[in-house]
């Protein structure tokens, strides 16, 4: 009875509609990587930046862009370049003879969906002007504090493979992405879809044919719906176990945060609500908890050696921990 009642103060039908909406939008354009775009989506309603990671070629920026397209909402994009200097992201302040003092022109960064190519091609100088935007929203240059307009969200892409002229990135800035996503090849057939659509269109892009579903008013009223949904405390429970188990597990070197028990919750929210329900179960934590994970923890180098990955030990930290029922 009683859940009965938070089901009718709970109405999510607004929110999967817009769900299928952005869904029918971006499949306009990409074929397959559902695993992608659903988690792109749960990023968008817990309020998280999202890196992407995988080889050229698998579409990363290209449904970056699409997000920009299916949100009317300001859209940047920032190439980075190992000569890339933090002024290049934030802005600078420029000299006005007129007035007689100093102007801050913004940088690509104040926008809403901020698209970051190839992150990690810059160095460590540059990556240190995200750290502050990206946890609190705000940038501070010569003691002035201008604060971003919500919804605000980064997406950045690397490749894996290439390691000349890229850096590793400070672990401290990984932490503030919720989700790392790895997107890997097509299948045969979902790649026959592809080299077929290009085809037909005759090499056309067909981003254009993309039409903006959801405005910055209606994410904000469907973020405080998803942060309104419930959770038992023994799932709460159920989150920190898993993370606190990353601190204590012989092959990792470096746990996670309790900021990754925060993603989690917030993560699994996002995907029971996107699901249809306004209660979250085990089964959403455990389809989030690698995604806000895996960038997060680092392995021993005797693990490392062993050619073990980090997806590897999360699944084996969640058979280890009983789920509650």
């Amino acid at each position: 009875m009683e859940e009965n009642l938070f089901e009718q103060r709970t109405d999510l039908g607004q929110l999967q509609q817009a769900v299928e909406e952005l869904k029918a939008e971006i499949g306009k354009v990409i074929v397959g990587q559902e695993t992608m775009i659903e988690l792109l989506l749960a990023g968008i309603l817990a309020d998280g930046h999202i890196l992407i990671e995988g080889v050229p070629g698998v579409a990363k920026t290209l449904t970056a862009k699409l997000l920009s397209r299916v949100i009317s909402v300001g859209f940047s994009r920032i190439q980075f370049t190992p000569d890339l200097m933090p002024s290049d992201v934030i802005g600078t302040s420029v000299f006005n003879p007129r007035e007689n003092n100093f102007e801050f022109k913004h940088g690509p960064i104040f926008s809403n969906i901020v698209l970051i190519d190839e992150i990690n091609r810059a160095p460590a100088k540059t990556q240190s002007a995200l750290f502050e935007v990206m946890e609190e929203r705000q940038i501070t240059v010569d003691g002035h504090t201008y604060h971003l307009r919500p919804p605000f969200m980064v997406v950045a892409t690397q490749n894996p493979i290439e390691q000349e002229g890229t850096y590793h990135l400070p672990e401290a800035q990984l932490d503030r992405f919720l989700f790392k996503i790895n997107v890997g090849y097509p299948t045969r057939e979902q790649e026959f879809q592809v080299v077929s659509n290009h085809h037909l269109m005759k090499g056309d892009q067909r981003i254009g044919t993309v039409q903006p579903v959801l405005s910055a008013d209606r994410i904000q009223h469907l973020r405080d719906q998803v942060r309104g949904l419930h959770i038992e405390e023994k799932l709460i429970q159920y989150i920190t176990s898993i993370v606190g188990e990353t601190r204590e597990h012989k092959s990792i070197y470096l746990g996670a945060s309790p900021r990754a028990s925060i993603g989690v919750l917030n993560a699994a929210k996002a995907v029971a609500a996107m699901r249809g329900r306004d209660f979250v179960t085990p089964e959403d934590i455990v389809y989030v908890a690698p995604a806000v994970l895996r960038h997060r923890i680092v392995l021993t180098p005797e693990k490392e050696m062993e050619g073990a990955s980090t997806d590897e030990v999360i699944s084996e930290i969640i058979q280890r921990i009983e789920v509650p029922r």
